[in-house]
């Protein structure tokens, strides 16, 4: 009987009834730190920085074992980073971080939530914008000795940048 009951009070609760019985506020604290939302134009980048030299080292501890050493990734297991540039209206394209992803500010903002793999959100920020630098320069996108920061990212042009278009909807109103 006191599981039915537990189920029915749950189910109440989902329903919208009985709202403010379950759980607590979260901590002005807990929030900011779950707050790391990195837009398209760089805002919200953290302080740090960091080259595709510093990268190396971080790269090879960090993330070679899924995406390679050359950062082809894994058929079928994990994502190639690099190469592709141009293939994206082919029938075969490539989507990698240098032929697909239209800003450089995404790359920096998924992998400081998902990656590693095993230990998301385990890279600080310094690590986060070398492995960035790396990849960038992988791609022929920046240089490798190119410092990316909060200020030098957003500026970043990716090569496919141009081959996404801004939602049409009218309900939609977000400006690109």
């Amino acid at each position: 009987m006191l599981l039915r009951f537990s189920f029915i009070t749950l189910l109440a609760c989902a329903l919208g009834f009985g709202q403010g019985r379950i759980g607590r506020p979260a901590p002005e604290e807990r929030i900011k730190a779950m707050d790391i939302t990195t837009m398209s134009n760089g805002a919200g980048l953290p302080e740090g920085k960091g080259t595709a030299a510093a990268g190396k080292s971080i790269y090879k501890e960090k993330c070679e074992t899924c995406h390679n050493e050359k950062l082809e990734g894994r058929e079928g297991q994990y994502p190639g980073l690099v190469g592709g540039i141009g293939s994206i209206n082919t029938p075969k394209p490539a989507k990698t971080v240098g032929s697909y992803w239209p800003y450089a500010t995404t790359v920096f903002d998924y992998i400081r939530r998902a990656m590693p793999y095993d230990q998301p959100g385990s890279l600080s920020s310094d690590e986060v914008y070398a492995v960035v630098a790396l990849i960038l320069s992988a791609n022929g996108i920046i240089g490798e000795n190119v410092e990316m920061n909060k200020t030098s990212l957003p500026k970043v042009k990716m090569p496919n940048a141009g081959n996404f278009v801004p939602d049409a909807r009218p309900d939609v109103k977000a400006k690109r």
